[in-house]
């Protein structure tokens, strides 16, 4: 594998558009548990909203785009009211936000890949506490992200993306930064 994961720009939009429709349809034949529904999110506006903030990351392996995912900063409005464990100021935060992987090439270890950049990406800007959400029946989601060391301090209800009655589970893990120069 010779996998690059960058961030994207106009031409991955197609791409990452057919990830989120893949997953639809693996979720529509029971083959996944996201969550998420068609049409409402994720959606090809999604991607092209990330795109604009520059926060949009693929992940490409032999020429294709298998991954995509968002990484910043911008919290999920039940993060504030949340219990997290860790105290740190909003500007040592990052969050990833919808993580997917083509059900195509599931099993290949691109998750814990895309997981690993993320973290790498947040010790270089400086940002030591990791956040990231997931739908408590998601439990793929759940059990990656037990086993690379994140721990879920609650799960709350709320409207997800337009999703209604979703049981979000917050999950942290902080990490050393490198020291500054």
């Amino acid at each position: 594998m010779n996998v690059n994961i960058r961030k994207a720009v106009n031409a991955d939009i197609d791409a990452v558009e057919r990830i989120y429709n893949e997953i639809h349809q693996a979720e529509s034949v029971g083959k996944y548990t996201t969550g998420w529904i068609k049409d409402v999110y994720p959606v090809r506006s999604t991607a092209e909203a990330a795109l604009l903030r520059d926060d949009l990351f693929v992940l490409e392996d032999e020429g294709e785009i298998r991954g995509a995912g968002i990484i910043n900063q911008i919290q999920v409005d039940v993060y504030a009211a949340a219990d997290w464990k860790h105290t740190v100021p909003v500007d040592e935060v990052c969050v990833f936000h919808t993580l997917v992987i083509s059900p195509r090439f599931s099993g290949k270890g691109y998750g814990r890949q895309f997981m690993s950049f993320y973290e790498d990406y947040a010790r270089d800007h400086g940002w030591p506490e990791l956040r990231i959400d997931t739908n408590e029946r998601n439990v793929t989601a759940r059990k990656l992200y037990h086993e690379l060391g994140y721990e879920e301090i609650g799960i709350v209800p709320t409207v997800f993306n337009n999703i209604p009655g979703v049981m979000l589970v917050l999950l942290e893990k902080n990490v050393q930064c490198p020291a500054a120069h």
